[in-house]
């Protein structure tokens, strides 16, 4: 399996360099949990990274990445069918039926 190093920004990992592994695209995953062990052993804490940009490439393409600290966790998703019907309401806005 083929890896890069990819620095690390933000949160405890700041400015540390990992070997990732590489998928089937060439590109390193979307997001980086890293399971820290609890000293009194109880549940570990997960830091969580996101995959973003380090420079552009020529033409804008994105040829390597870096890992930012995401504190808010990794965002929730959602498959996104083509015959799923859109959500009525936007997230955090009421429906008329609220009244």
């Amino acid at each position: 399996m083929k890896s890069e190093d990819t620095p690390f920004e933000g949160g405890p990992m700041d400015g540390r360099v990992l070997p990732v592994l590489l998928g089937i695209t060439g590109h390193p995953p979307r997001t980086y949990r890293i399971p820290v062990p609890d000293p009194a052993g109880g549940q570990p804490t997960v830091l969580v990274y996101r995959r973003v940009p380090r420079s552009e490439g020529r033409v804008g393409l994105t040829r390597r990445w870096k890992y930012e600290y995401a504190p808010e966790g990794a965002p929730t998703r959602r498959l996104n069918w083509p015959w799923s019907k859109p959500d009525a309401t936007p997230p955090g806005k009421r429906d008329d039926a609220d009244g």
